[in-house]
């Protein structure tokens, strides 16, 4: 399998992980939401990694590999942006599950819409580097 077929195949994960993230936020399940956000975020970062034919870490957050090769990357993709969503969303994966135990707050009051659009915007960034590797 070559690397834009794995690549191809992580961002299909993502577009998945994102259309559950959606229903979630949607069904009023923040929580979940978010996890699935977080998920997609990963998937998409590594999809876009592996485009490029850049390694990455066998972890969640990706965001020092995308700050190390951002030069390979053309100069409308804020990698450094989207270094930081990997960081803020891989750190929402636990509490996204259990909420924040040490003050008993449930999963869905710990987080806010607006980090489910940060991985919507993540998606249409990388689905744009396909389409303009792919011209």
């Amino acid at each position: 399998m070559k690397n834009v077929d794995v690549a191809r195949s992580l961002l299909n994960q993502s577009s998945r992980r994102l259309e559950t993230a959606r229903r979630e936020l949607k069904e009023g399940s923040l929580a979940y939401s978010i996890r699935s956000s977080q998920e997609a975020v990963e998937l998409a970062l590594k999809a876009a990694l592996r485009l490029l034919g850049i390694e990455y870490p066998k972890k969640h957050d990706v965001s020092s590999v995308l700050i190390k090769f951002r030069e390979r990357f053309p100069a409308w993709f804020p990698a450094d942006r989207l270094a930081e969503t990997s960081i803020k969303l891989a750190e929402k994966r636990e509490p996204a599950m259990y909420g924040d135990e040490l003050s008993m707050t449930p999963a869905d009051l710990v987080f806010e819409r607006s980090e489910f659009e940060m991985a919507e915007q993540t998606y249409m960034y990388v689905e744009k580097l396909f389409a303009e590797y792919s011209d």
